[in-house]
């Protein structure tokens, strides 16, 4: 039994040099097999700057223009409402402690009139919160769409395998100059555009 105790510990011995080996021989190995690409080839990869697209791009330009128009808009018009509102809730305010009104049931119908117009102005600030919503969602799927198009043509020959966004050095930390096809692309959208 002892005998077979040392044989056994022997082979587990041998078998775990000989993972060992195999192991650091294969990681050894690894970095050899790597290619590194020499500073004149550059590899099927680029990316672009998101943030220099949206504020070269002239359709990009213009789409926010138009938001930011619709937004003021929309900004001036209820506070418009908002302030005759306020204004004829001050005066109702008035009559009531100084009992302008008639009798109590004109009080109340004012009242109600009011609590109405408050109503309608809560409705009409989400519909106009929404209508902005649908317009940006509808500019920002019209950009997407203007850019995958773009990039089909512009990747028409298959240059590139992959092509990232990078939005304030979020996706990509670091990347040599020649993989960045930002200032390629915003020439091209804005050419493509001012057809």
């Amino acid at each position: 039994m002892n005998k077979l105790q040392i044989v056994i510990n022997v082979v587990l011995v041998a078998a775990v040099a000989a993972l060992f080996v195999i192991f650091y021989s294969d990681k050894k190995s690894t970095p050899a097999e790597v290619v590194v690409a020499e500073s004149s080839e550059v590899m099927p990869v680029a990316y672009l700057n998101v943030d220099s697209l949206l504020t070269h791009y002239t359709f990009a330009q213009v789409a926010s223009d138009k938001l930011m128009s619709k937004q003021e808009d929309a900004r001036v018009k209820m506070n418009t409402k908002l302030r005759t509102f306020q204004n004829e809730v001050a005066d109702f305010q008035r009559k009531l402690e100084n009992n302008a009104f008639l009798s109590r049931e004109r009080a109340e119908k004012e009242q109600q009139r009011l609590a109405k117009k408050e109503q309608e102005l809560q409705e009409l600030e989400a519909k106009l919160t929404q209508d902005i919503m649908l317009e940006n969602q509808k500019l920002n799927l019209q950009l997407a769409d203007s850019l995958t198009n773009f990039l089909q043509l512009f990747n028409a020959d298959g240059r590139y395998h992959i092509i990232l966004s990078n939005n304030a050095k979020d996706n990509v930390l670091m990347a040599g100059k020649q993989y960045d096809i930002t200032d390629e692309v915003i020439e091209g959208l804005n050419a493509r555009y001012t057809k």
